[in-house]
Parts: structure tokens; C-alpha cells; sequence
């Protein structure tokens, strides 16, 4: 094997144990670790390119031995607990002397059931609609926030629906106008606090849209669970941010030109296409683990359909992140 493919290889073998481990409860993964813990993945990247030409078993122990020691913080460290977090404690002066703003019980919003330590917690569900106006041709949805999981598969005949589940956190819903284009938000206000990892525990959100317009949706989100079945709609554009994240996206016929975008930290990316669409994939991945069965490698960073140049309309798919597994499926 060669040199440089010994630390992709062993990152990826020690993601899929430690998600395997934890599925069948062999360990118990503190999720949080991703999110406090995520530039130990630039550090893997670093040493693995500053060392890439030196072939001295030396240099590849060295690689190997970062991999294992930032895995070993991963699995066995309890940074996602603000209790024992070194980056979570915020501390001010004032007229009293220091204090931690960590622990500070004030709130500054108009919840009303905030606890000792400091966490608000808003517990329930919430429904959202915005009906649909027939002058709507194009339309736009904005969707934003991490630890939760977010489901789109169903249509409405209003132009948005969304039912959420709230635990520790709160969704903000907002709508507007950019000239004749209805625009509609959907965000997650922050708190202070725990972030339930398990989705049936946790934050959730069901979308509906309206199958008439032509959609631009934009995802930004962190530690995050997306599932989105697209078949049903026009999409001209979807662009989706994430960072320790699992997204799964199925396309629909293509408008004359449907853009993805999709930009990642350690996620786990799944797209479909249809068999018959014109589909062109470029990618910037870094370490990342790519599967494209289907389509002609054009280069080593892209790969097309056949018979995409001469094709009237398009999906064009371009990825980027730094440690992903990144798989484009036909169905």
C-alpha cells in the first residue's frame, strides 16, 4: 500500500468503527466531541500533507500516531459536557469581580422556563404555514441550524408547511418578500446548553413546499441529519453547509440547469439522480471517500453522464469538504 493512502484509509476505517461501536451501544459516543473537537481533523490533514513526500517510516508513524491520538480524544473525551470543556467557559469582569458567563442564570429573551444552570429549554412542537400565491413562479427557502433533523418529502398546497419539535432549542420562523419572490426561513435560535444528539429525543422539523414554483433552497446548518426528497419539485438551486453531518438528497428531473452545491466537514453525503438525467459532478474533497458508479471520470476531479454535453437540461453537482464520504446514486 502506498504511504499516502494509509492515513485516508485509517481515518475512514476508525469513523466507520467508531459509528459501528456505537450503534450496536458497544461504546457510548459523545457526539459533542465532533463540534468542540472538529479542528483535530485540519491537524490529521496538515500532518498528512506536510509529510506526504517523505516515504521514511518514521514520517508514517508519525501520521498514524495523530490519527489514533485525535481518535482517542474523540471516543474517550467529554468535551461535548460545557462542565469539562476548556473552550466553553466565558469569563467577564465586573463591578463583583470575574465570573463565568457560562454559569450565569439570566436570560435575555422572553423564555420563561429557564433552569439553575443557566439552560433554557423550550419543549413541544409548533406548526408554520405560508400560503401559496399563484403569481409565485420562483421561490426561496432558507433553512438553518444544527442538532436537529430536518425532513423533506411531502408536498402542500400552501407555498411552506413545517411541523417542528423542539427540546432545547427553538425554531424562528420568518417570511418576506425580494420583489415578486416570496422568500421563507426557518432557523434554529441558539441556546446555551446541551444539544440532544438521539433525533428521537431531540430537535426536528418536517417541511412541506408547494410543488408550482422553482425552488432556490439553502441548508446551513452544523451537526446535522437532512432528508430530503426532492423528486416532487422544480429545483433550480440547492446549496447545503454542514459540518459533522449526514445529508440525503433525492433529485427529481432536472430544470434547464439544476445546481448542488454542497460543502462539508466529516459528513456523510448521499445524492440521487435519476438513471436518465444529464449529470455532471465536480469535486474538492480533500481525504475524502468518493463513489460515482455510473459516470465517466473526466479528470481527476470530474465526472459526467453519458451523453451530458449534448443534453438540454442538466444537474450539475459540484462538492466540496474536507473528510466526507461522498456517494452520487442513479435510481
Amino acid at each position: 500500500m502506498k504511504s499516502d493512502k494509509i492515513v485516508p484509509g485509517l481515518i475512514l476505517v476508525l469513523l466507520g468503527t467508531v459509528f459501528l461501536l456505537d450503534n450496536y451501544h458497544v461504546i457510548n459516543f459523545h457526539w459533542g466531541n465532533i463540534w468542540h473537537l472538529w479542528p483535530i481533523f485540519l491537524i490529521m490533514a496538515g500532518v498528512n500533507l506536510v509529510f506526504a513526500n517523505n516515504k521514511a517510516p518514521w514520517a508514517t508513524a508519525l501520521k498514524i500516531g495523530v490519527v489514533i491520538l485525535g481518535f482517542g480524544l474523540l471516543v474517550f473525551g467529554h468535551f461535548e459536557n460545557r462542565w469539562f470543556s476548556p473552550f466553553n467557559n466565558r469569563w467577564s469582569f465586573n463591578d463583583q469581580g470575574w465570573h463565568n458567563d457560562m454559569n450565569d442564570d439570566s436570560d435575555d429573551d422572553d423564555d420563561n422556563d429557564s433552569d439553575s444552570t443557566g439552560i433554557v429549554k423550550v419543549e413541544g412542537s409548533s406548526t408554520y404555514t405560508e400560503p401559496f400565491v399563484a403569481t409565485a413562479t420562483s421561490a426561496k427557502l432558507f433553512v438553518s441550524g444544527g442538532g436537529t433533523l430536518y425532513t423533506l418529502k411531502d408536498t402542500t398546497s400552501q407555498l411552506f408547511e413545517a411541523t417542528t419539535k423542539e427540546r432545547y432549542n427553538r425554531y424562528i420562523y420568518t417570511h418576506r418578500m425580494e420583489g415578486n419572490v416570496p422568500v421563507v426561513e426557518l432557523r434554529m435560535k441558539d441556546k446555551k446548553g446541551h444539544i440532544d444528539w438521539d433525533s428521537d429525543n431531540g430537535n426536528s422539523a418536517t417541511i412541506k413546499l408547494n410543488t408550482r414554483p422553482e425552488w432556490d433552497i439553502n441548508v446551513k446548518a452544523g451537526a446535522t441529519e437532512l432528508d430530503f426528497d426532492l423528486s416532487p419539485f422544480k429545483v433550480k438551486n440547492i446549496d447545503i453547509n454542514g459540518g459533522a453531518a449526514s445529508f440525503h438528497v433525492k433529485l427529481g428531473q432536472p430544470l434547464a440547469e439544476t445546481n448542488v452545491n454542497v460543502s462539508t466537514g466529516v459528513s456523510e453525503v448521499e445524492i440521487k439522480v435519476p438513471a436518465n438525467a444529464a449529470c455532471r459532478i465536480t469535486t474538492a474533497t480533500g481525504l475524502s471517500s468518493n463513489e460515482f458508479n455510473g459516470f465517466d471520470k473526466k479528470d481527476d476531479n470530474s465526472f459526467e453522464s453519458q451523453g451530458y454535453a449534448a443534453a438540454k437540461n442538466k444537474i450539475i453537482i459540484h462538492v466540496k469538504g474536507g473528510l466526507s464520504d461522498v456517494k452520487v446514486i442513479k435510481y
